[in-house]
């Protein structure tokens, strides 16, 4: 595995480095002892998976309050998606800054979403299927979220999206709220 470290503090873009034959290929995406070396959590108590059936839906952006802040290494199985983490830390250099990325099956590569990062994406095609492993447990009373389109914030995305649940369209800007 690759660990590129991105433009937001504690974040990380994961690259398989793929052991390939005749057959195909094998490949690492996750490694407790590789991740240690690093400093990023090893532990991952959950692992979940959602489906999006068209392009153009979004998701997010969203993450847990304390004590319930948790770590995600997500990954795009079929299909592409425009991943986006936002630092919510207000110690953070990187603080209210956003970062994008392209998940894809084809790429293969993984997101290292830090705790104290609201994260949500779009999808770039139909038929999206995107793995998520977490490191907290889900706890409805502590599930947090901001507006996708917060001008606080401004993430662009590459294009406005086409469906967006009432409850993603319910959070909250960041200026209504104590992060």
């Amino acid at each position: 595995m690759r660990f590129q470290k991105t433009a937001l503090e504690g974040a990380w873009v994961i690259e398989p480095d793929p052991l390939t034959d005749e057959r195909g290929f094998f490949a690492r995406t996750f490694c407790v002892r590789a991740f240690g070396e690093k400093g990023l959590e090893p532990i991952f108590v959950q692992h979940s998976i959602s489906y999006s059936r068209q392009a153009g839906t979004l998701r997010g952006m969203h993450y847990q309050g304390e004590p319930y802040a948790e770590v995600k290494l997500v990954s795009c199985m079929r299909g592409a998606i425009c991943d986006v983490i936002v630092d919510l830390r207000q110690y953070s250099r990187t603080f209210r800054k956003w970062a994008s990325f392209e998940l894809s099956a084809e790429n293969r590569q993984l997101l290292y979403v830090p705790k104290g990062f609201a994260h949500g994406f779009l999808t770039l095609s139909d038929e999206v299927t995107v793995s998520y492993l977490i490191s907290e447990f889900h706890t409805p009373s502590a599930a947090r979220g901001l507006r996708y389109d917060d001008p606080a914030i401004g993430i662009e995305w590459p294009s406005p999206p086409s469906i967006v649940s009432e409850k993603d369209l319910s959070w909250p800007y960041l200026s209504a709220q104590a992060v």
